[in-house]
């Protein structure tokens, strides 16, 4: 009697912690920091981990890695049933005198609405209530739930598309702000740098309270959100350091925004990176790769300003604030190789092999 008894309560706690886990996916508007979550995530990419370095080139690995996130998401919904159906195994065995296995069928046959089996009791009865009930409410909880991602990926992805007319593809700073000196003239960046703030307010509380967006990638190979965040993060502290035109605090605002998103999203992958780095400290990008950059803008004419060693200086102060979060999130979704970006993201996928 004993044994049933903590059976029973083995059971109600199974029970009730997987319905918390589905409260902090579906519910709670903030990184869910859930362990059965975080497993069926962690072992989804593992499984995807295991065939990625036998495809060759970017492209084939992109279209493996689209499945990623879809099928993760989809893997909660088995999981749930899979541990709610065990725990209710056990609160059946627990009230009644069955065997394991009969317990089981009841379960099953409750959570997933078939009524091919059940028992005449009163309290085996109400329990059989209340499991079809979960059953029907986790469908209805993930139909609410994809759309909401869906929503969200649209709204990110809308401005990713965006930048290809004024970045290139795949999107680089030193491109936009060459184009945006050609066709609108430097001021005409103010819009830029308000409209990509707002974005990068946006993905910050998407992409921590849905982490499963993080992963899911954009329609075109060539895009892809981290991409497009280092490609804007860059054009602004270019702006600011290097190019000779009145002091735009809006460019400011948007790389504070930008980083502070990329930071929280980190958070929530548990990256390590330096969240207080010094204006001097290391970043990955080389003064002469700053320096190539900046030729290529003064021979489109572009105005810069006299003192380059000091535009080194301040464009390095401005890139270590998202410079380690960057890459560590480009290697994490295994983004295109991009300037400055893909390019030396850290790798968290093994390579390909020869």
């Amino acid at each position: 009697m004993i044994l049933r008894w903590l059976s029973g309560l083995f059971g109600v706690v199974i029970i009730v912690s997987t319905l918390l886990s589905v409260v902090k996916t579906f519910v709670l508007p903030r990184n869910p920091e859930d362990w059965l979550y975080n497993q069926v995530f962690d072992g989804t990419r593992k499984l995807f981990r295991l065939p990625i370095r036998y495809l060759r080139g970017y492209a084939a690995r992109e279209r493996f890695l689209a499945l990623l996130a879809p099928v993760s998401l989809l893997a909660l919904l088995p999981a749930w049933y899979g541990i709610i159906l065990i725990g209710f195994m056990f609160l059946f065995w627990a009230v009644e005198p069955i065997t394991f296995f009969q317990a089981f069928r009841v379960s099953g046959s409750s959570l997933f609405t078939l009524g091919f089996d059940q028992f005449q009791s009163e309290i085996s009865t109400i329990i059989e209530f209340i499991e079809a009930m979960i059953g029907l409410l986790l469908v209805a909880l993930l139909m609410a739930y994809l759309p909401t991602i869906y929503a969200a990926f649209s709204r990110r992805e809308s401005l990713v598309t965006l930048l290809e007319i004024r970045a290139g593809s795949p999107p680089s700073a030193v491109e936009m702000i060459k184009r945006h000196f050609r066709i609108h003239g430097l001021e005409r960046l103010n819009e830029v740098w308000r409209t990509w703030e707002a974005w990068f307010a946006d993905i910050e509380e998407s992409h921590t309270s849905l982490p499963s967006l993080v992963f899911f990638r954009s329609p075109r190979p060539e895009r892809n959100w981290v991409s497009a965040a280092g490609a804007v993060l860059d054009g602004a502290a270019l702006m600011l350091s290097a190019v000779d035109s009145p002091y735009d605090p809006q460019a400011a605002l948007c790389l504070r925004g930008g980083y502070i998103a990329l930071r929280s999203i980190s958070d929530g992958f548990h990256l390590d990176y330096d969240p207080e780095p010094a204006p001097g400290d290391a970043i990955s990008i080389s003064k002469d790769e700053f320096f190539d950059a900046i030729e290529d803008l003064r021979t489109q004419g572009v105005p810069l300003k006299q003192d380059l060693e000091a535009a080194w200086v301040d464009f390095a102060g401005w890139r270590v604030n998202y410079d380690e979060v960057l890459l560590q999130l480009a290697g994490l979704v295994l983004s295109p190789e991009t300037q400055w970006v893909g390019d030396r993201a850290i790798q968290y996928w093994p390579r390909e092999k020869e």
